[in-house]
């Protein structure tokens, strides 16, 4: 089994459902965590406590990051919105686009330099198969997501020959409380598999330990991905059933 003994680990969203069972992984590996969240990430070595919808917290933070640079920074913090586009509040969307992608975008910019210059460094995206394979009542979610994709694939592009890798993992839906009760709904209703985080986390620490470039969890949903990418109408056609049951059920 591969470790991570001595690496410093920057995690977003380290107290939350899938925070929780990643840290406790990657420590089990030998790596130093420092959990940040809104709450103390009792299961980190170290907390640092903030919110990353202020604008002045964000930039403490990424000071702090560029200052103290990790080994690995995990981009795992998120936003799920749910419903009809149409009737999301703007301060909803705001917060959505905010912490799915800007957020990654501003702490991976701080952390770059600093990786590039002493020549080593991860920068670990956690995105959504929903940012390659977008569903209605998702809109806001799977394009931030698709954002995070594509920001994760340029900064790989940018940073080729330097010694710093970025990472970018695609989990399905897991059980967490991410997943609210229309959510869950939704995911019976269209028969959306749910992963335990446990074992996405270990997908995730995999990903990290290999310094694998892109992760899509899910055979059925790496092929979905490249069909879309291709052939979208296909997919419309496919989910098609799938969102006359939804569309009878979240109007």
């Amino acid at each position: 089994m591969q470790r991570l003994d001595g690496k410093r680990i920057a995690v977003t969203g380290a107290a939350g459902g899938l925070g929780v069972p990643l840290t406790r992984l990657l420590r089990e590996r030998g790596a130093y965590v420092v959990g940040i969240d809104r709450v103390d990430c009792v299961g980190c070595d170290e907390s640092i406590v903030t919110d990353l919808s202020d604008e002045a917290a964000l930039a403490s933070l990424a000071g702090r990051l560029a200052d103290e640079t990790p080994d690995i920074l995990v981009n795992l913090a998120g936003v799920m919105r749910f419903g009809l586009h149409e009737d999301q509040p703007s301060e909803a969307l705001a917060l959505c686009y905010r912490v799915n992608l800007y957020v990654p975008a501003v702490l991976a910019q701080a952390v770059s330099a600093p990786m590039r210059a002493r020549g080593h460094g991860q920068i670990v995206n956690i995105g959504s198969v929903l940012g390659a394979i977008p569903y209605p009542w998702f809109a806001a979610y799977s394009s931030s997501k698709a954002g995070l994709a594509a920001l994760s694939q340029s900064l790989r592009r940018e940073l080729a020959g330097s010694g710093v890798a970025v990472t970018h993992v695609s989990p399905r839906a897991a059980k967490t409380p991410l997943n609210n009760s229309d959510v869950n709904r939704f995911l019976a209703i269209t028969n959306m598999k749910a992963d335990a985080p446990e074992m996405v986390a270990q997908r995730i620490v995999e990903a990290i330990v290999l310094r694998r470039q892109t992760v899509t969890i899910g055979w059925m949903e790496r092929l979905y991905a490249i069909v879309n990418a291709l052939a979208p109408r296909l997919i419309d056609n496919g989910i098609a059933p799938q969102i006359r049951r939804a569309r009878a059920e979240f109007r």
